[in-house]
Parts: C-alpha cells; sequence; structure tokens
C-alpha cells in the first residue's frame, strides 16, 4: 500500500465499494421486475458494460492506493472477486451466472489498470495532499 495519511479509511471505503457491487449483483434484476415493459430489451445489452464498468472502476480505485508493482495484486484480486460474484449468482434461482459476465469483468480490470498506469495511478495520495492543502 503506498504511504496513505488514512489507510484505514481507505481500506473501509474500498470494502464498502466491494460490497455494493455485491449487493447490486445478487439483487434481482430489473426484467424480474413486475413492469417488465422494454426496460427488459435495455438492460440484455447493458449489462456487460455494467460489468465492465463496475470492475474499471474497482481497478482504478484500488490501484490509487498500491504501487504499480502491486498492480498484477489488484488485478488477481478482482478477478477472484468476480468469480465469486458468479458463483454466488450461480446459487441464487434468480441469477444466472456467465462467463461472458467474467470476461467483461477481465476488460474493465484491463482498462482500469492500463487508467491507473498512464496517469491515475496513486490518486489517493494526491487526493490526500489536496486535502491537507485545503486544511492548512
Amino acid at each position: 500500500m503506498l504511504p496513505l495519511r488514512y489507510p484505514q479509511r481507505w481500506r473501509l471505503a474500498g470494502l464498502i465499494l466491494l460490497l455494493l457491487v455485491l449487493v447490486g449483483a445478487v439483487m434481482p434484476a430489473f426484467w424480474m421486475w413486475p413492469d417488465k415493459g422494454r426496460i427488459v430489451v435495455w438492460i440484455g445489452g447493458v449489462d456487460k458494460w455494467v460489468h465492465c464498468l463496475a470492475f474499471t472502476f474497482l481497478a482504478v480505485w484500488f490501484a490509487g492506493q498500491y504501487r504499480p508493482r502491486s498492480y498484477w495484486r489488484v488485478a488477481i484480486g478482482l478477478l477472484a472477486y468476480g468469480l465469486l460474484i458468479e458463483l454466488i449468482q450461480r446459487s441464487i434461482s434468480y441469477r444466472s451466472a456467465e462467463w461472458s459476465d467474467v470476461l467483461a469483468n477481465v476488460i474493465g480490470i484491463l482498462i482500469g489498470l492500463a487508467i491507473a498506469t498512464f496517469g491515475m495511478g496513486g490518486w489517493s495520495l494526491r487526493f490526500e495532499s489536496w486535502l491537507e492543502t485545503r486544511r492548512a
């Protein structure tokens, strides 16, 4: 982890983000709700994008707290988390596990780590520094 002033707060925020993603992954899908309408067609195409964007965000988030040489650990951790979500979805009657979701997660992780590598890495240090200058 980077030498952050508030590492416990960053870890807590990261845990909350992971829990929010898990809640979103296990809640009933929109097409299971009574008023389906046209949303079924729209959601069907958006699902993979949501996976990709969620894991892009998570990768950028965690890369902001770790050195670039640890990005592979971020990638492995998020991949394992994505697989865990799919296993949980497989055990829920109203959800399904799909390899294409895992692929979308992997693409999101790679995009997020590329964003971190080309400028956003260590963003949490810069944020803490900005916060300190505002307090002074």
